[in-house]
């Protein structure tokens, strides 16, 4: 069954194990998260349990969302996320998740959202090759033949364009918890995960670990 929980990027930094090895991690600060409901086949059509992070400002939230974090006693969230798959006997409503959920050896998949680069050009949005320099070249940074004159007469779908890149939503898959500490709140993973400094990180169990 998946386990889950959600936590703000902190940055990389580097990890020796006993034997003197060194590990590129990132390091993950997890508060605890708070179980703010449970979603049943019988109410909602799906089994899940919906966790919400980061306490948000009273001003800054609305009666509604009020009224749905008051039923878990729980303060307004700046996040909710819902993870499925899970053992709904093992959670109630209000319960707080901490980081010990997980522990040092587990496989998980971390999802997040990707840097934004704004409009950028199509050898740095999809690594084309540039056309020489020099010689009387007038063909250096474009994206190159868009549609020929006789065939096909139009530029095909999907064609690799310049324009927006960055800000998606990536899960990597299958990184690996180097190490929990439960008095700081964070977990260090091997390698690195999506986004930006403070960003929001979903943390799960590895769907395809073996």
């Amino acid at each position: 069954m998946t386990k889950g929980i959600l936590g703000k990027k902190v940055g990389m930094t580097q990890y020796f194990t006993e034997a003197g090895e060194l590990i590129p991690v990132t390091v993950v600060e997890v508060t605890p998260n708070v179980v703010l409901q449970l979603k049943t086949i019988e109410n909602d059509g799906y089994e899940a349990v919906q966790l919400g992070f980061d306490d948000l400002r009273e001003v800054l939230s609305n009666r509604p969302a009020k009224g749905h974090v008051a039923k878990a006693n729980a303060t307004p969230k700046r996040f909710i996320r819902e993870f499925n798959n899970v053992e709904l006997s093992e959670y109630e409503v209000g319960q707080e998740i901490t980081v010990d959920v997980f522990k040092a050896g587990d496989i998980v998949d971390v999802t997040g959202t990707s840097k934004g680069k704004g409009f950028q050009g199509a050898i740095k949005r999809h690594g084309q090759s540039r056309g020489p320099m020099a010689h009387g070249s007038r063909y250096h940074r474009r994206p190159g033949s868009m549609g020929g004159a006789s065939f096909p007469s139009r530029v095909f779908k999907g064609k690799a364009l310049p324009g927006q890149m960055g800000g998606n939503r990536i899960t990597i898959q299958n990184l690996e918890v180097v190490k929990v500490d439960a008095e700081r709140n964070v977990i260090l993973i091997k390698g690195n995960v999506p986004g930006s400094k403070k960003s929001l990180v979903e943390i799960k169990t590895a769907i395809k670990s073996k």
